[in-house]
């Protein structure tokens, strides 16, 4: 729930500083800067947090924690990157790819009731899924409408 709140939050903080100093708004800047914020805080977890977000993983997958890291390094690489306008497009297609990639981790994540942050097995379950799974769908939209298509009005 925290990161949704945080990407909001900072988009319409974004749009009324906007609004204020320039007298107009860029809703698509205001949305990367929104996901960017959303990013650097999820990437603060791969690295409080790692045992838990290893936890996530199936056990095919292979150097959990290593991964976890290098998660954690690509969310804040897709931070800078949409915000730099010759790699906000490469940035915005990448991160929807990455949100997809990711998302069977979180559906192994709710089968197993894992708790990323206590790194235990009593987490949320499966009810968790019909939140997370509407919630990638919104990241990805979010990045494709702000990102891809740079939505302006």
């Amino acid at each position: 729930m925290k990161p949704e709140v945080i990407l909001v939050a900072v988009f319409g903080l974004s749009l009324f500083i906007m609004k204020l100093v320039t007298g107009s708004v860029d809703i698509a800047l205001s949305g990367r800067i929104g996901m960017t914020a959303m990013l650097l805080f999820t990437a603060l977890g791969h690295f409080l947090f790692p045992k838990g977000m290893a936890m996530m993983m199936p056990p095919f997958i292979p150097y959990k924690t290593g991964m976890v890291y290098f998660t954690g390094v690509i969310e804040i690489a897709a931070a800078i990157g949409l915000l730099i306008p010759g790699l906000r497009l490469v940035t915005a297609w990448l991160l929807i790819l990455f949100f997809i990639l990711i998302l069977p981790a979180n559906i192994y994540g709710a089968i197993h009731h894992v708790d990323l942050q206590k790194a235990s097995t009593d987490g949320k379950g499966l009810g968790y899924l019909w939140y997370r799974v509407p919630l990638q769908i919104f990241f990805i939209a979010w990045v494709y409408i702000s990102g891809v298509l740079n939505f302006k009005f």
